[in-house]
């Protein structure tokens, strides 16, 4: 009888987690966040969408979502600014250690002459898209929900 009732203790508690768990109503997720707008001073609006990218990964667990960031036109600052902006290149390397892509626009590199691997901070060739809007386009067709912070 004591097996039985630990059993049955057992399997109420695992409902209940997982119960937990559904009841905050997120689940899985796929999300972009698109970035193609200046920092501004101290690169405020940069480490805002860091910060709100960070926020979503707390609320809904690293395990439960799937993050892309594409960056293009003004967006690449961000990458920029991460070169000599320590706060920036810590929050930019704690959301790819959490699994989070960065998608690099090939055409605006090309159109404003940025050089990736020297200009712009932890930017691999793999990183980068050939079109910034036509990866959003892509990845909205693949089911990730757009957010523009």
């Amino acid at each position: 009888m004591t097996r039985f009732t630990t059993l049955i203790a057992a399997l109420f508690a695992l409902a209940l987690s997982s119960g937990a768990a559904l009841a905050d109503g997120y689940g899985k997720q796929k999300v972009v966040y698109h970035i193609n707008y200046t920092g501004g001073e101290e690169s405020r609006a940069y480490k805002g969408a860091m910060r709100n990218i960070q926020n979503h990964i707390n609320a809904v667990g690293a395990e439960n979502l799937e993050v892309k960031v594409v960056l293009h036109g003004n967006g690449l600052g961000l990458l920029m600014s991460a070169k000599q902006d320590e706060q920036l290149q810590t929050a930019v390397a704690s959301l790819k250690g959490q699994a989070v892509g960065f998608a690099v626009c090939n055409n605006t590199l090309k159109g404003r002459d940025i050089d990736y691997s020297d200009d712009l901070y932890d930017v691999w060739e793999e990183d980068i898209v050939p079109s910034g809007v036509a990866e959003l386009s892509k990845l909205q067709q693949e089911g990730f929900t757009y957010i523009k912070p």
